[in-house]
């Protein structure tokens, strides 16, 4: 069986599985509208995230080529995918940085709100949103400079906040994002097409919902920005009070007639690992799309469930809820608190997948049988070039004949330095598609 032979192969392929699942050319076709009546109306694509470029490219395959098309979409730094001979170019990608925004994402944002000025009621713009488009997307309220949005970006992203919390903050400080794009539009018809990153799958939380009704508040991000202790200059902390800078709400005229479809998800990737993992004679159990928390905690209950799991006997007269030989598959958005470093140490690297890969190899305690495999779907981990790593039974004991200390490099936030040392970490490349965390742990 190939999963005796090299379990790590097996892994990556389960996690190719998982990324193919998502692709926007297998999933946009059966979502896209019916163009405008020629002559009535023009079609106009705007999109933002790590897979806009691979989107905007699946809509251009499939558009008709004698209706009329054309539009901006932004992405990642080096993650617009090679263009396919004999597709006509008609949509514009460009490139900004994630997960911090610079200069080039607001450029990006300005000329597509440009784009949206003039609409009328028989346009129709796509909308082509995947993870990533919170910092791509950016164009910061009245009040706020670049610098001040880059400094929040990197407290937010440093102190542990769930998606959900900071892409509350980034909707209430932005003039584009929480529903305004969608305002820009206005009238025309908007039909939204998303991939999912986030838990629940909420498309105002995707991409922070820059076409899509906004249920939080202003109050809510002051609160949030309180409880992580960042803050904001004075005249946008007083629009926050005062609720200027409130979003467009569920119920808004503006969105009328609007459509939003989630093209694809995590849980459909993790079915798709599931299903190879039946076909090679595993058990395959998912545990949920919508873990969060602590990335390291979350391995390390991980790893007690895999150590459980794997010291299963034959004669246990109580039935396991999993049984071995299995995968265990789970998905959702981690997060990760960047510990303090006192001024000569120098900071640590790694995203929420090398983070959890420590939680779980410490849990698992070198027990025999069990491998696993985290990486993140976009194919970077964090801002490293991994997309995770992979944990083996003799993990722990290899590091520590290396000189490596497990405990030493997690209080660094170092997990890219000690799985590089072991030749554990998996580099794909950018995926061209991102739905977040996808960890699979087998236990033979």
């Amino acid at each position: 069986m190939a999963t005796l032979e090299n379990p790590q192969a097996f892994l990556r392929q389960l996690f190719d599985a998982a990324v193919l699942r998502a692709q926007p050319l297998h999933n946009l076709a059966a979502y896209l509208p019916t163009p405008p009546d020629l002559g009535k109306g023009c079609t106009l694509v705007l999109g933002a995230g790590k897979a806009a470029g691979a989107m905007a490219q699946a809509l251009e395959a499939l558009w008709p080529h004698d209706a009329p098309l054309s539009g901006l979409v932004v992405t990642r730094y080096g993650h617009t995918p090679a263009r396919p001979a004999g597709v006509l170019h008609r949509i514009e990608v460009l490139e900004a940085a994630h997960p911090v925004p610079d200069a080039a994402g607001v450029a990006a944002s300005e000329r597509m709100l440009g784009l949206a000025q003039g609409l009328g009621a028989h346009d129709l713009v796509i909308c082509l949103i995947s993870g990533g488009g919170s910092a791509l997307l950016t164009l910061p309220a009245t009040g706020l400079a670049l610098a001040d949005k880059q400094r929040i970006s990197r407290d937010l992203l440093a102190s542990g906040a769930t998606i959900g919390e900071m892409n509350c903050v980034r909707k209430h400080l932005s003039r584009i994002k929480g529903g305004r794009l969608a305002a820009a539009c206005h009238p025309a018809r908007v039909v939204t097409l998303c991939i999912s990153d986030v838990p629940g799958d909420d498309p105002s939380t995707i991409a922070s919902g820059p076409t899509v009704p906004d249920a939080t508040t202003c109050a809510q991000a002051l609160a949030i920005l309180k409880r992580y202790a960042i803050g904001l200059p004075p005249l946008v902390h007083a629009a926050l009070e005062s609720g200027a800078l409130e979003t467009p709400k569920p119920g808004d005229t503006l969105f009328a007639g609007h459509a939003v479809q989630v093209i694809a998800t995590p849980m459909q990737s993790l079915r798709a690992a599931a299903v190879l993992a039946r076909q090679m004679g595993l058990n395959a159990y998912i545990l949920s799309d919508e873990i969060e928390g602590e990335s390291r905690e979350v391995g390390r209950v991980h790893g007690a469930i895999a150590r459980t799991v794997a010291q299963q006997l034959p004669a246990d007269s109580v039935p396991a809820a999993f049984c071995k030989p299995c995968v265990i598959l789970s998905g959702g958005e981690t997060t990760v608190t960047l510990r303090s470093q006192p001024p000569h140490v120098p900071p640590g690297r790694g995203g929420r997948a090398g983070e959890f890969g420590l939680g779980l190899a410490q849990a698992l305690q070198g027990q025999p049988n069990v491998w696993a495999l985290v990486a993140d779907t976009d194919g970077i981990d964090g801002v490293e070039d991994n997309a995770g790593v992979f944990v083996t039974p003799d993990t722990l004991a290899r590091a520590q004949a290396a000189g490596l200390g497990l405990a030493q490099h997690a209080d660094r936030n170092d997990a890219y330095s000690f799985f590089s040392a072991l030749d554990d970490l998996l580099v794909t490349g950018p995926t061209h598609t991102n739905v977040n965390d996808f960890r699979a742990l087998l236990v033979l």
